[in-house]
């Protein structure tokens, strides 16, 4: 009788290991996965950031070149008052040589604008699924810990409430992968509710 129940217990510990162990390795791949799609996020992020930079001082320069442009025309114009008639005509005729550049420099200044903002855009778009990836991460890592104490200590209840971290886990990181409006704030406002319950 004895040996029939053991028997039976080492079946369910071998069935809730096998669970488990077929969980984990669920987890592993699928955290593989988002992980190469991620780190593609971060280097273009890394790349838009850089354009950004990039498009925002050249947006500014070009503002500092038209000022100093517009200074040495005026300075010119000033300054043709009281030159000769023939200086004169030269002196004007570069002022307006100025005005005409930082006109040009105002306006490649608006495309640089554009520029920058579209850069800008695109990073907070990746950003959005970065952290998809980032929450999905969390979860599944917590997941897996949760997998590891059910596999030592048999609970079968710790299996259970395991899946609700696979669930989300894999939840967050399907909408990194397809770009689904699923925003990270949404699980981690309900971690902090359960969070402030629980204390």
């Amino acid at each position: 009788m004895e040996s029939v129940e053991n028997a039976k217990n080492e079946e369910k510990k071998s069935k809730l290991n096998a669970m488990v162990a077929v969980t984990i390795a669920l987890l592993a791949t699928f955290l593989g996965i988002c992980k190469v799609k991620d780190d593609n996020i971060c280097q273009a992020m890394q790349k838009d950031q850089a354009a950004s930079i990039d498009s925002w001082s050249t947006y500014h320069s070009k503002s500092t070149d038209a000022k100093i442009l517009n200074g040495q025309a005026v300075t010119l114009e000033l300054q043709a008052e009281s030159l000769p008639a023939d200086v004169k005509a030269r002196a004007l005729t570069e002022a307006k040589k100025d005005k005409e550049a930082a006109d040009k420099e105002l306006g490649d200044k608006g495309d640089w604008k554009k520029k920058a903002e579209d850069a800008d855009k695109d990073y907070d778009a990746m950003n959005y699924r970065d952290d998809q990836f980032d929450l999905s991460d969390t979860l599944c890592a917590l997941a897996i810990s949760l997998l590891a104490i059910t596999s030592l200590t048999q609970k079968h209840f710790l299996f259970w409430v395991a899946l609700v971290p696979t669930a989300l886990g894999f939840l967050m990181g399907i909408a990194g992968l397809f770009s689904l409006k699923i925003h990270p704030d949404a699980i981690t406002n309900l971690l902090g509710v359960i969070q402030w319950v629980r204390w």
